[in-house]
C-alpha cells in the first residue's frame, strides 16, 4: 500500500485530503508542523509527501529541503502563495510539482498519481522514453534501433533526468547527483554535458528534449505525439 504524508497545519486541509486520498486506497499519515513531519519520515515508510509552506516549527521548504537530503520520494508543495519567486524557491527547494490553494481535489489526485508513476522508474533496470531505452545494467542507450555508448557521467546524467521526466533539477543538485558533494569543478560542468546530449540525440530522436529552465537548472520533457 502507498503511504502518503500531509503535512499542514490546517485541520480542514488535512480533513479534505484524507477523505479524497483514503478513498483511492491510499494510507494517510498527517503532520501538523514540519517537525513532526521531519519524525514521521525518520520512523515511517513514506512514498510521497504533500507539504505546506507556511508551518510551526520547520516550514514547508526547509522540509522539503531535508526530504531531497535523506529520501527519494516524490514531494507536492501546496501553498496560498502563488507569485513566482515563491513557485521558483519551492522548486529550488527540491519540490517536483506546486498546487497553489485553493485547488480542487481531483487535480491533485491526479497530480499524485502521475509522480507516483514516474517515481517508479527511479528504480528500474531500464527506463524507456519514446523509442529510446536506456539500460541501466549494460550502460547502452539505444535509439532508432541503434546503440549508444555514452561516456559515463554523460550517461548518468540521461539516466537521472529521464528517470523524473517534467522534473526540474537545479545544476548544484546534479552534481551532487551525477559527481557527488566532494566533486571540486563548479556547474559549468552540467552545462557542457547538457550540451553534448543535445548534439547526441537531436537527430536521433524526437521523443525527447533536455529543456532549461531559466535561472535553475534542467528537466527532461517527453514529446507528445
Amino acid at each position: 500500500m502507498i503511504h502518503i504524508l500531509i503535512a499542514d497545519d490546517d485541520i480542514h486541509i488535512r480533513t479534505l485530503l484524507r477523505h479524497y486520498l483514503q478513498q483511492e486506497g491510499y494510507l494517510l499519515l498527517e503532520a501538523e508542523d514540519g517537525a513532526v513531519a521531519s519524525h514521521l519520515l525518520e520512523t515511517e515508510t513514506i512514498h510521497l509527501a504533500i507539504v505546506d509552506i507556511m508551518m510551526p516549527y520547520k516550514n514547508g521548504y526547509e522540509l522539503c529541503e531535508e526530504i531531497r537530503r535523506h529520501y527519494d520520494i516524490p514531494v507536492i508543495i501546496l501553498s496560498a502563495k502563488e507569485q513566482l519567486l515563491d513557485k521558483e524557491r519551492g522548486f529550488l527547494a527540491g519540490t517536483d510539482d506546486y498546487l497553489v490553494k485553493p485547488f480542487e481535489p481531483k487535480e491533485l489526485l491526479f497530480r499524485v498519481k502521475a509522480l507516483l508513476r514516474r517515481y517508479q522508474l527511479v528504480h528500474a533496470d531500464i527506463i524507456t522514453v519514446g523509442d529510446t531505452l536506456i539500460d541501466r545494467r549494460s550502460y547502452e542507450v539505444r535509439c532508432g534501433g541503434s546503440t549508444i555508448l555514452l561516456p559515463l557521467k554523460e550517461f548518468e546524467l540521461l539516466a537521472q533526468l529521464a528517470s523524473h521526466p517534467g522534473r526540474t533539477f537545479t545544476r548544484e543538485q546534479l552534481i551532487d547527483l551525477i559527481w557527488g558533494i566532494d566533486f571540486e569543478g563548479d556547474a559549468r560542468t552540467v552545462d557542457v554535458h547538457v550540451k553534448r546530449l543535445r548534439e547526441r540525440f537531436s537527430n536521433r530522436t524526437h521523443a525527447f528534449i533536455i529543456s532549461t529552465v531559466r535561472g535553475v537548472g534542467y528537466k527532461l520533457e517527453v514529446k507528445a505525439f
